[in-house]
């Protein structure tokens, strides 16, 4: 064996250099066993650096998971918190600002005056807004999902896009059915509400149908519309809406496809496993409730 080919990098290994000089058999063993015994020390320290970043790795994916986490939670809450305001605060000042239009109406009316007419079309306009702002408050802080109240949330839901948007919107459900966690029913709720703004914003959608079904020991629910389907963007991935949809729907353990219908028009498919969600009830009544 020539001393070149115990070469490194331009070094040789000293041990083994020593055992080929003196050219006895037992210092060739010595040098095999201190070269195994080397090789042994590199490889439990290498196994050591690959635990402890392993380990770093977990933790930061464990952080990072927790500050996502404390982020969507901060976001509802303050979407809750505006919704409150605006029902209550908001909603309250404009219903005064339209009894005191109306009360102004009826004085000028009782004097004959032409401004009158333009006090009342103000009043409509205030009435108007209530309404409007009344919408947008059942957006931010919609009613009580849990129990009875989840299948009224998708319900109201449907209601107000039809209202607000002027855009045909059914809500059907196979099962009467209720979810008691939290964290899955608001979920749902917060990706069918971007769903439908994805339809009315994007693909420009006519009718929407929100669905809710339990199958195979899931609760599935399904956004359709009849648009023009997925953009480019959007096949890729790369649509913030869609990344927070699908981020979502991980958080509470559910699946999520996004799918272009084959004659037109798109649908959100989101499937959450009962087993994620023990409290979960399900009623054998059969019920379909267009709204719409």
């Amino acid at each position: 064996m020539g001393g070149r080919g115990c070469e490194r990098r331009g070094k040789i290994f000293p041990a083994f250099r020593a055992g080929l000089e003196c050219g006895d058999r037992s210092c060739f063993l010595f040098v095999v066993v201190a070269i195994l015994t080397r090789l042994r020390k590199l490889h439990k320290e290498l196994e050591e650096r690959v635990r402890q970043r392993t380990v770093a790795l977990t933790n930061e994916m464990q952080e990072r998971t927790r500050l996502e986490n404390e982020l969507l939670g901060i976001s509802e809450r303050e979407q809750r918190r505006i919704g409150h305001d605006l029902h209550d605060s908001l909603c309250q000042h404009l219903t005064g600002t339209a009894l005191a239009g109306q009360v102004l109406g009826e004085k000028l009316a009782e004097k004959s005056l032409p401004e009158a007419a333009a006090a009342t079309h103000l009043v409509q306009l205030v009435e108007e807004a209530i309404d409007l702002t009344r919408a947008l408050a059942r957006g931010l802080h919609p009613t009580e999902l849990e129990g009875e109240g989840f299948m009224d949330g998708f319900r109201e839901l449907a209601a107000t896009i039809t209202e607000r948007f002027q855009i045909p919107c059914k809500f059907e459900c196979s099962d009467a059915m209720r979810i008691t966690a939290p964290a899955g029913a608001i979920h749902l709720y917060r990706i069918a509400q971007e769903s439908i703004t994805n339809a009315i914003k994007h693909a420009k959608a006519s009718h929407l149908t929100i669905r809710l079904d339990r199958e195979d020991g899931m609760v599935k629910l399904m956004v359709s519309d009849d648009g023009v389907g997925l953009p480019e963007i959007a096949r890729r991935g790369q649509g913030m809406g869609l990344r927070i949809m699908a981020y979502r729907a991980s958080m509470i353990g559910a699946s999520f496809v996004i799918e272009n219908l084959p004659s037109r028009g798109t649908r959100v498919t989101c499937a959450l496993p009962l087993v994620n969600n023990p409290a979960s009830e399900t009623h054998a009544t059969k019920s379909q409730t267009p709204v719409g």
